[in-house]
């Protein structure tokens, strides 16, 4: 096992998880970045407590959150990796501004910011690295009102 290697995948795992709701590419990259089941941890921003999810459930919430947006665009960087054998952890800063239609935004603001950090948990697994614990710490946001307006719309469909 070469740790320079593994510590390349592991970042790249994280241009593939943003690449996921950037492209909106919910068919071949999940399984690429996630173990099947996965746990979550989103209860800085969403307010729900951390839950463990089969995998093809997780892509049904990944499709529905990121439909009504027009754009995200997730910048992930200055990872911070520990590889501890078939295991490892990731912190790393997130940048992540998604944009409404301007039918939602109704002639307000259009993109909801958040800032934070990913401390996350990956696994050595045949195919290769796989994130099996992904924990996001808001720090910031700007708009949040937007991600409610954005469900809401997409629930109307």
């Amino acid at each position: 096992m070469d740790m320079f290697a593994d510590r390349a995948e592991l970042i790249e795992l994280f241009g593939r998880y943003a690449d996921i709701a950037d492209l909106k590419e919910f068919t071949e990259l999940p399984t690429r970045v996630f173990t099947d089941p996965l746990t979550l941890d989103f209860s800085s921003v969403a307010g729900i407590p951390p839950m463990s999810t089969p995998l093809p459930d997780y892509i049904e919430i990944l499709r529905g959150t990121f439909a009504p947006y027009a754009a995200t665009h997730h910048v992930i960087t200055g990872h911070v990796v520990t590889i501890d054998g078939d295991s490892a952890t990731i912190h790393a800063h997130v940048r992540a501004e998604h944009w409404v239609p301007d039918e939602i935004a109704k002639g307000g603001p259009n993109r909801w910011l958040v800032v934070g950090f990913y401390d996350n948990e990956a696994v050595r697994t045949p195919s290769g690295w796989r994130l099996s614990r992904v924990k996001l710490t808001m720090s910031y946001q700007e708009n949040p009102h937007l991600s409610g307006v954005a469900l809401a719309a997409a629930q109307a469909e």
